[in-house]
């Protein structure tokens, strides 16, 4: 009978590829590539709509034919966008971003199988991907070039026609916003921690109101409890609330719903056994909340109350719907009266760059809250690391 040998020798795993080596050349070579590719495309591209904007210019023959005369507010600096994407700098700028994205993307995923290391391979993939961004992107513009972009910027891109309404009117609309938002969210927090409070109890007399609360405002369109809020009050109780009062009010109670379940799912992360421990102690279910429960909900639910705070910023152009004298009006009802004036949508434009100012900040704090949390703080799910 044969003998049978066994290996007793113990496996031993393959292990991950450093990270910690240098890049190669290859590798290098493939993100820079990619890097290029984008640089080429949109660097190239804003540069020379820069200089265009920006060096002393005419209004040119094909512009005229464009029907961009000096009769238009900002034709000169439409005609200059037009002429920046059309000329040869930009083909030849497009064409090689292209070329190199190419030539990214080719030789990044070629070569990334035979990557000793995770970072080798990181920076082929990564220089494949921003090549294949950059040859997307050029193709759209060649697109959107061949179109009608003299259209597009006389209607989207020419800033000149909101000078009369800038700066002034537009940082009180911003004011304004910013104003609607945190009164709303200050008032939901509050609405939404006694109705999270409510809804957990064991008194289906006190759980049943705020259940049909909580539904309501989540269950219904937001533009149609502004417009309920103010008729009710206007038609059913004979009150002429000032539109900028009822939005707010309107917000808070909206606020107050969602925020009312985010306090709930925070409340009920937290141990069983920290109530009971509290209620051991002689304290009251609503002690019990205050002293030892809800301190530790609100360091969790603070990142989700923050990302409402930002939908409620966007949310604020739905009171559009009440009307608002001048001095109250928020971003989106000022792009409106602008572009109703002028019949121009480039102040719809300036409210998005205006909402992006506000928003991107405090986008980035939850961001860093978050990670804050996670690290050091608290784990969302109440784990320390």
């Amino acid at each position: 009978m044969a003998e049978v040998t066994l290996d007793t020798r113990p496996l031993v795993r393959e292990a991950p590829p450093d990270t910690r080596g240098p890049s190669s050349p290859q590798s290098l070579t493939a993100l820079w590539l990619g890097i290029g590719s984008i640089a080429a495309v949109l660097g190239g591209t804003i540069a020379l709509i820069l200089n265009y904007e920006l060096s002393p210019r005419v209004l040119t023959p094909s512009c005229i034919d464009l029907q961009l005369t000096r009769e238009i507010r900002g034709a000169l600096g439409v005609c200059n966008f037009v002429e920046a994407l059309r000329s040869s700098a930009e083909t030849a700028v497009l064409l090689i971003g292209i070329a190199l994205g190419v030539v990214a993307m080719t030789f990044g995923w070629s070569i990334r199988g035979r990557m000793d290391t995770l970072r080798r391979r990181e920076q082929a993939i990564t220089g494949a991907i921003l090549g294949l961004q950059g040859v997307f992107i050029a193709l759209v513009i060649l697109a959107f070039r061949e179109g009608r972009p003299d259209l597009f910027a006389k209607n989207f891109l020419n800033f000149a026609v909101i000078g009369p309404y800038f700066p002034g009117p537009f940082f009180s609309a911003i004011k304004n916003t910013i104003v609607l938002a945190f009164v709303g969210e200050a008032g939901g927090i509050v609405i939404g921690m006694v109705l999270a409070v409510l809804s957990l109890s064991t008194r289906s007399a006190a759980r049943a109101p705020a259940r049909a609360y909580i539904n309501l405002f989540r269950g219904t369109p937001l533009i149609w409890q502004l417009a309920t809020g103010y008729f009710v009050l206007l038609l059913g109780f004979d009150i002429r609330p000032s539109t900028f009062l009822v939005a707010m009010g309107i917000f808070a109670l909206n606020t107050g719903a969602y925020a009312a379940e985010v306090f709930r799912a925070g409340i009920q992360s937290i141990e069983r056994g920290q109530i009971e421990a509290a209620r051991s102690l002689g304290m009251t279910y609503l002690q019990a909340m205050r002293f030892a429960i809800v301190p530790q909900a609100i360091r969790r639910v603070i990142p989700p109350l923050m990302n409402e705070f930002v939908i409620l910023i966007k949310d604020t152009a739905l009171v559009v719907v009440l009307g608002l004298t001048t001095s109250q009006q928020e971003l989106f009802a000022w792009a409106r009266a602008g572009q109703s004036d002028t019949f121009n949508a480039t102040f719809f434009t300036a409210a998005a760059l205006g909402y992006l100012v506000v928003t991107l900040p405090l986008i980035r704090l939850v961001n860093a809250v978050e990670r804050r949390l996670r690290s050091g703080l608290v784990g969302i799910a109440g784990a320390t690391p």
